[in-house]
């Protein structure tokens, strides 16, 4: 498929109906507002043309640069291209679902975590918290480093409060993560989440709400779940 061909697709499956619903959350124009479960009936065109994929992020349409995000190979991205695509993050989908996924999967996860963590731009600085949270979840425990994810726990027992807005809700997503993912850290996690309590995240005009990170952890162990998972791209 080319370009315009995708694009005339996207505005085919798009609804005004979901479009407003992403704009209460937060989305910026241009986009069309196409369901997540409608993007997915693409990747499999998409996919067999990576430079379709990074076409689409570069348009700027919120449902293009999802299907990019769906579509590209981690594996294979650049860490030049990562970082523009962070730049073109304009509101928290894309920087914490979209790009934190790809990143998250790609060889240059914890260099860009880390480098973004510290960024005064709200949307970088929760991409890389949410960059980080996902890596946690699909790397084994003996590939990571425990005592830096440690000491991230105890910045976030310490500073939660005062951060950015959508930098507090991926923090509180870090500690789920951890506590989740990472079984020798799961106490400590437990600890830094009962510590910090409810977390406020203003969401806007949406019914959307910021889980309790101890609920959550507990929910989890009573599953039984927490088995790492085999992709963070969604």
């Amino acid at each position: 498929m080319q370009l315009n061909e995708v694009m005339t697709q996207l505005e085919e499956l798009g609804t005004e109906q979901t479009k407003k619903t992403f704009i209460r959350h937060g989305a910026k124009e241009p986009l069309f507002g196409v369901k997540v479960g409608d993007l997915k009936k693409l990747v499999k065109y998409v996919k067999k043309d990576q430079e379709l994929a990074l076409a689409l992020y570069e348009t700027g349409n919120y449902d293009a640069m999802y299907l990019a995000g769906l579509s590209v190979n981690p594996k294979t991205m650049k860490k030049a291209t990562l970082q523009a695509w962070i730049k073109r993050a304009n509101w928290y989908s894309p920087a914490e679902f979209t790009v934190a996924g790809v990143a998250a999967e790609s060889p240059f996860a914890l260099e860009l975590a880390r480098e973004w963590m510290q960024s005064d731009k709200e949307m970088t600085a929760t991409c890389g918290w949410s960059t980080y949270a996902n890596y946690v979840s699909i790397t084994p425990d003996d590939q990571l480093d425990l005592k830096e994810i440690t000491d991230l726990l105890h910045q976030i027992e310490s500073t939660i409060h005062q951060e950015r807005n959508r930098v507090r809700y991926t923090m509180n997503a870090f500690v789920i993560s951890v506590g989740a993912y990472v079984a020798e850290l799961k106490e400590e996690a437990k600890r830094v989440a009962t510590k910090i309590g409810k977390v406020h995240v203003d969401v806007g005009q949406t019914a959307c709400k910021v889980p309790l990170a101890a609920e959550y952890i507990a929910k989890v162990e009573e599953r039984g779940a927490g088995r790492k998972r085999k992709t963070c791209i969604c």
